[in-house]
């Protein structure tokens, strides 16, 4: 009898933050797992593989764009070269700017969303239909509480997770007659390097090793479960 591969878990983003804690999170607690690291910042992204090889997984990191087409056409091509196909897609990279909307240029507006919202498209396209065919996958979204509430100052980026979480909302209506799972995760001030220079207590933002767990523990939920939609938030309540 041949033994079953140990899933492939694709995580963009990877480089840091909420992005690395999700891939060790993975390599610690699931035997064997295979994992694929993207990202832009190759330095960062050789840093979390090595990390994540440690924990005992399989890991090779890509070096993407995933807002760039093109880019995204030949990272399916490579991952799958390497790990035949991909398990789990979570598609976890974005940027955050804020600025009032009467000063947010076309320009800033553009990278935001194709940062956060046409990464996210690109990357289910090219990964999904896969997916499909086999029966079996899941999908994580990182959306943002802003992708449920409008912020201040956030034009951008809340037109883009808002986005985000209607992308979600379509795939899993469509893609769950066909065994793939499909989660719109909403974190609230989860700590990154983007905090460290706010002057906000760390006590008040959630620590990203536990979104990360979010991810892990749904997607181990048995396969006749999907969770739709998560949101966290710090226990001391929104920044």
């Amino acid at each position: 009898m041949t033994a079953t591969k140990a899933p492939v878990i694709l995580v963009t983003g990877a480089s840091q933050g909420i992005g690395a804690a999700i891939a060790k999170v993975f390599a610690k607690e699931l035997p064997r797992v295979r994992i694929a690291l993207v990202a832009r910042n190759a330095k960062n992204l050789d840093r979390v593989a090595g990390a994540c090889a440690k924990l005992g997984a399989t890991v090779e990191a890509f070096t993407c764009d995933v807002a760039d087409e093109i880019a995204v056409e030949a990272l399916e091509a490579a991952v799958t070269k390497r790990f035949e196909h991909v398990d789990v897609l979570i598609n976890n990279a974005g940027v955050f700017a804020a600025a009032p909307f009467v000063e947010t240029t076309v320009a800033e507006f553009d990278r935001i969303v194709a940062a956060n919202l046409r990464s996210a498209f690109l990357m289910t396209r090219a990964f999904v239909p896969a997916m499909i065919e086999r029966k079996a996958g899941d999908v994580f979204f990182m959306s943002s509480i802003a992708g449920l509430d409008a912020y201040p100052d956030s034009a951008a980026y809340c037109a883009a997770k808002f986005g985000v979480t209607g992308l979600a909302k379509v795939l899993r209506a469509e893609t769950r007659a066909h065994g793939v799972r499909v989660c719109c995760v909403h974190p609230g001030a989860t700590w990154s390097p983007s905090w460290s220079a706010s002057g906000v207590a760390e006590e008040r933002i959630m620590p990203a090793t536990d979104v990360a767990r979010a991810f892990f523990d749904v997607y181990r939920l048995g396969r006749n479960t999907v969770v739709e939609e998560i949101v966290l938030r710090p226990q001391l309540g929104d920044i």
